[in-house]
């Protein structure tokens, strides 16, 4: 398994300032954007002005997670801008696929989030369309929340299918991540990890990023 990312959520720094925030988790392996629509989810953040805004100042890829309905027709949006991975969730995508492969053709990497309550198995067979599956280990929409250990299982099973199908496909786990939990999430096959209060909930975000980093690696199978 390739090495253990660490993708800090924007979503817990200070909004006023993205410049210095971005700046100071420039040791992460790319920024998690979360955008939300106060539809798909009870909250809202921000679109495409303000996302693009971030990715010509951010000092490392964005990774952009759009919790939005109608991910069909907004989702290449974030592609065209130039996001490096863009996050679409199955819950909001009428042809999951026929997205996947237009976010690929506009060059970015294609990535389908599942909530808590929506199992794998559906997308087991459609893998080789994704470069990454994330794992929602929250209900979606507010940061801080505690990671649900319930979806320790769908990690598993989500790691398991990609093993035997011989992929090489990112798994992530977005919810709750901390130093608490960093051991069990990667113990179960994720390698990309999404943090936002526990990075930047520290003094010092590179540092916790660096913390996070060394704590999953020891774990990792």
């Amino acid at each position: 398994m390739s090495a253990i990312e660490i993708n800090p959520s924007i979503l817990s720094c200070d909004f006023a300032d993205f410049r210095g925030e971005l700046a100071r988790i420039a040791n992460a392996d790319m920024a998690h954007v979360d955008v939300m629509d106060n539809h798909f989810v009870p909250n809202l953040t921000f679109g495409p002005p303000v996302v693009e805004r971030i990715r010509a100042v951010s000092p490392v890829p964005i990774d952009a997670h759009l919790m939005i309905a109608d991910a069909d027709v907004h989702a290449p949006v974030y592609a065209e801008m130039g996001c490096e991975s863009v996050t679409f969730h199955a819950e909001a995508a009428a042809a999951p696929v026929r997205l996947a492969r237009e976010l690929r053709r506009l060059g970015a990497k294609a990535s389908i989030a599942l909530k808590p309550a929506t199992p794998i198995e559906p997308f087991i067979d459609l893998l080789p369309e994704f470069d990454q599956i994330l794992i929602m280990t929250v209900e979606p929409g507010f940061g801080g929340q505690s990671f649900l250990d319930v979806c320790l299982p769908k990690i598993r099973r989500a790691r398991a299918a990609i093993s035997e199908a011989g992929l090489d496909i990112k798994l992530q786990v977005d919810g709750g991540v901390s130093a608490k939990t960093v051991e069990r999430v990667v113990d179960a096959g994720a390698n990309v990890l999404v943090a936002g209060s526990a990075v930047y909930g520290a003094e010092n975000p590179a540092a916790a990023i660096d913390e996070l980093r060394s704590l999953a690696g020891g774990h990792q199978h």
